[in-house]
């Protein structure tokens, strides 16, 4: 009798404290079971931030070093200087948004490295998380979205880019936002996607040119699109195209791939918005002491650049051509040199797997976007043909000096590419390639961080003997 009595004192005293601890716990269980919710959405929202956030912590890690400028730094930041006094135009042969996204970094954080550098990560970093997003909207699969993200933020270029201060990640983050935009436009059918696309194209058209085929393409799509919606194009044999197709496919807003917005209204958005957001990235050039821009001046200017860039003939050590670049042949030595009390180097290349393993991706993307219909196969259709506008820039380009960092915009769809075959794999049942892709990915990453980053070296030929895997990589 006694001994039940303190079991059921026991009970009575242990049901207070059980329900102050599960109390106690409470806020940790939502917090968790809230995270787990958050993961196991359609959307992998939260997990694309977590492998941005990821991307943009360890590129703050050694982004000062080198404390002295390495490759074109020695052209781009006396530039950036001549920005923020604005007494004279210096690299006049670039638009000025990169420049200006370098000066921008002087003026909030200070003229040392690590200021110069920071513009390239944060804007590297948004155009991870817009690349990603696009790629979400556009597939609307959470592997395949996934697998891209870790494949873009891991494939070297994006990365050592991110940490330089130099014009291509103005371009690139840029044009990622973009279609970022354009995905959810089509997605989504508001025209202020269509707006904010043509301003992110018109800003990374201020970062560099090599993005012009690329623009072309949203308006495109959109006339085609419409077009297939009022029946211009795959119409029923024997019917006939009138002016009121004609007038429909124009003026029309009732069809896909925007409704409310018609043709004539997209081309607003996509082609003429973009040009205007591009001259307006030469605002700073107007209140130059010396040479001011004009507004007469503004179109012959564009002559003059081209000019000057074309002029650039005298051969570079590291300079390549775009087959080069497909198979990671040629890459280049940013930096390499006793510097900052150790032997460092920076190694622009590409990664050794997704690059390579992207090429049949993007063979299979364009066999099985030919001969299937439906979003998935025009998807792929679509990236296969993006591929090939980002690398024809530069295979038809009279420039004679080129190098490899030129191919990091054809390099996202190459990742893009490998995802959405990878990804669509997974979802049929075969998972082994996708895991094998991924432990090979972040391995071969992880061995290559410390010749992409500035890490102390190894001596020189201990440092060649681990990362040169190619005689043409030195």
């Amino acid at each position: 009798m006694t001994q039940r009595l303190k079991s059921e004192r026991g009970r009575v005293q242990a049901g207070p404290l059980r329900a102050r601890v599960v109390l106690a716990y409470q806020p940790r269980l939502m917090l968790r079971h809230r995270l787990a919710a958050a993961l196991g959405r359609p959307d992998p929202l939260l997990a694309i931030w977590l492998i941005v956030l990821a991307f943009f912590l360890l590129g703050l890690i050694r982004l000062g070093i080198p404390s002295r400028p390495m490759f074109d730094e020695i052209h781009y930041l006396p530039a950036a200087r001549r920005l923020i006094d604005l007494t004279r135009r210096l690299n006049p042969e670039h638009p000025l948004l990169g420049k200006e996204f370098i000066a921008l970094g002087m003026k909030l954080v200070g003229d040392t490295p690590f200021g110069w550098r920071l513009p390239n990560l944060v804007a590297g970093t948004l155009g991870l998380f817009g690349a990603t997003r696009a790629v979400w909207w556009a597939s609307r699969s959470r592997v395949t979205t996934l697998l891209f993200g870790v494949f873009l933020a891991t494939n070297f270029q994006w990365f050592i880019l991110s940490r330089i201060a130099m014009l291509d990640m103005a371009m690139l983050s840029m044009m990622a936002l973009a279609f970022w935009q354009w995905s959810l436009a089509w997605a989504k059918g508001r025209r202020w996607h269509l707006l904010l696309a043509g301003v992110f194209m018109g800003l990374s058209l201020g970062g560099k040119w090599n993005v012009i085929p690329l623009m072309v393409t949203p308006g495109l799509l959109f006339a085609w699109d419409r077009a297939r919606a009022v029946g211009l194009v795959h119409h029923t044999p024997g019917r006939k195209v009138t002016g009121a197709t004609l007038a429909e496919w124009l003026f029309g807003t009732r069809y896909a791939p925007v409704r409310g917005v018609s043709l004539i209204e997209a081309v607003v958005w996509l082609g003429l918005v973009p040009v205007l957001t591009y001259f307006a990235t030469f605002a700073p050039a107007f209140f130059y002491q010396v040479q001011p821009m004009t507004l007469r001046g503004l179109i012959p200017w564009q002559t003059y650049m081209l000019h000057l860039q074309d002029s650039v003939v005298k051969p570079h050590r590291y300079m390549s051509r775009w087959w080069q670049w497909m198979f990671n042949l040629r890459p280049i030595w940013f930096l390499y040199a006793p510097v900052d009390g150790a032997q460092r180097g920076i190694l622009m290349v590409g990664h050794p797997f997704t690059m390579l393993a992207g090429l049949p991706a993007l063979l299979l993307c364009a066999w099985e976007g030919w001969r299937g219909d439906g979003a998935r196969p025009r998807l792929k259709q679509g990236v296969a043909l993006l591929y090939v506008l980002s690398l024809v820039f530069w295979a038809i380009n009279g420039k004679p000096v080129q190098f490899y960092y030129h191919y990091a915009l054809a390099a996202v769809f190459v990742m893009a590419a490998l995802a959405l075959v990878l990804g669509e794999w997974w979802e049929q049942g075969l998972r082994w390639p996708l895991r094998a892709s991924m432990a090979l990915t972040l391995a071969i990453f992880v061995g290559f961080y410390p010749i992409i980053s500035a890490a102390p070296l190894p001596t020189m030929k201990a440092a060649y003997r681990t990362w040169m895997w190619l005689h043409s990589w030195q």
